[in-house]
């Protein structure tokens, strides 16, 4: 059975439709009004209190539409998650490559927050951040919207210390440790960051771990958590990481390749917890593959 993902949300926009429908059908144009039918038809489209929606409804410029999220024939991914914590507030999971956390594209049931509302019988499972699909390793969940924001605060106010690895091409020319900041700012193709003149909104530290040869293992402790923050940093420094489709050039769009997954990894979350006061450290129990 499908997990109870909680819905996506609309505010509609100014706009000449009659209808929520026609409404939908322009702002979401990837997917055909045959299945919108559907959807309606079957109470997947909701008003701000739950309630369906008739299929007829009209627009109206601010209105809060539910949705829920739904790929035809998703092709499963043949790698699993491992859950390290449970509590009745925090979730933290190992999650493998090429899995996302959320739903996104062509994505919903097969993301770790589905997996682990089914696993764990509980839709209030929220993420608390998130990491790239094709990085492996920890993702922290709340479970209980009565404590949620106590944890949305540590990483909002920047408390909880993040150690990433990562293969990339040697750097000997590099003084380490070594701090990069930049100015990252969303780039071509819209999936894509970029580094840009002007004020830094991004900052890294970054150390070697082992060198071996053409290839270095680094450390990485993100101060901030920009989107692709490491990715673009290390591509910007000279040492992409190992197997990134993205950084620094765009690689043509094909089936993920299993065998050569980007060799990036959150291994290590450090925090005081709010509610406690206790210091909590978690690690993940991957590893990155070596290079040849």
């Amino acid at each position: 059975m499908p997990s109870p993902i909680a819905a996506s949300t609309l505010q509609l926009p100014p706009g000449p439709w009659a209808s929520v429908l026609d409404g939908l059908c322009a702002q979401f144009p990837q997917i055909d009004r045959a299945r919108w039918l559907d959807r309606f038809a079957r109470g997947r489209v909701q008003d701000e209190a739950g309630q369906p929606l008739a299929v007829d409804a009209p627009y109206r410029v601010g209105l809060c539409v539910r949705y829920f999220r739904e790929v035809v024939d998703e092709a499963p991914i043949p790698f699993r998650e491992t859950l390290l914590h449970v509590d009745h507030h925090l979730v933290v999971v190992d999650k493998p490559h090429f899995l996302p956390v959320t739903p996104a594209g062509g994505f919903v049931q097969e993301t770790v927050l589905a997996r682990l509302v089914r696993t764990l019988d509980n839709p209030e499972l929220v993420p608390l951040h998130r990491i790239d699909r094709h990085t492996a390793g920890l993702v922290l969940f709340s479970a209980n919207p009565a404590s949620r924001s106590a944890y949305q605060a540590l990483f909002r106010e920047r408390l909880i210390d993040k150690t990433y690895q990562a293969w990339g091409l040697a750097l000997p020319a590099l003084d380490v440790p070594h701090v990069r900041r930049s100015r990252i700012v969303a780039g071509e193709p819209f999936f894509r960051m970029q580094e840009v003149a002007g004020p830094a909104n991004s900052e890294t530290h970054i150390d070697v771990l082992e060198r071996a040869g053409k290839y270095w293992r680094y450390v990485l402790r993100p101060v901030t958590g920009r989107k692709h923050q490491l990715r673009v940093h290390m591509a910007g420094l000279g040492a992409p990481i190992l197997h990134d489709p993205f950084y620094p050039a765009l690689a043509e769009q094909a089936a993920d390749d299993h065998a050569h997954p980007l060799q990036l990894l959150a291994q290590a979350l450090s925090f005081i917890d709010p509610l406690s006061g206790k210091m909590r450290h978690f690690r993940s129990e991957r590893e990155l593959l070596a290079p040849d």
